[in-house]
């Protein structure tokens, strides 16, 4: 069977940013994950980003898939990610946190940034 690569536009024009300005590993790393199949990409929910952000502070977390609303977050945490439930958005928003998408994180410096799987 032929791969087809994603076909969401926004998703196709996302990946030929990233792979003009992202020349370091993590942004390597993110444009072969959005090429996977949307079935196989990450899925995360606020309880294990709120975990992360006890053991790392001042990270901005990246996820190449989608931010699910399960759980609560106490603090304001930056999260770039491809996308973002509803109910997950307002929760960040809430405690004063950041929703990026990932064009906005190319700008963010690659030590200042962490992937999350």
């Amino acid at each position: 069977m032929k791969r087809t690569g994603p076909t969401k536009e926004k998703t196709k024009k996302l990946l030929s940013l990233l792979r003009k300005e992202g020349k370091t590993k993590i942004w390597k790393s993110i444009t072969k994950s959005i090429s996977t199949p949307r079935r196989k990409r990450a899925t995360v929910n606020l309880w294990e980003l709120e975990k992360l952000s006890n053991k790392f502070q001042n990270k901005t977390f990246l996820i190449a898939g989608k931010v699910l609303g399960k759980g609560e977050i106490t603090k304001a945490i930056n999260i770039a990610a491809l996308e973002f439930s509803d109910t997950a958005k307002e929760k960040i928003n809430e405690k004063k946190g950041k929703t990026l998408n990932l064009e906005e994180a190319i700008k963010i410096k690659a030590n200042e940034l962490m992937i999350v799987k």
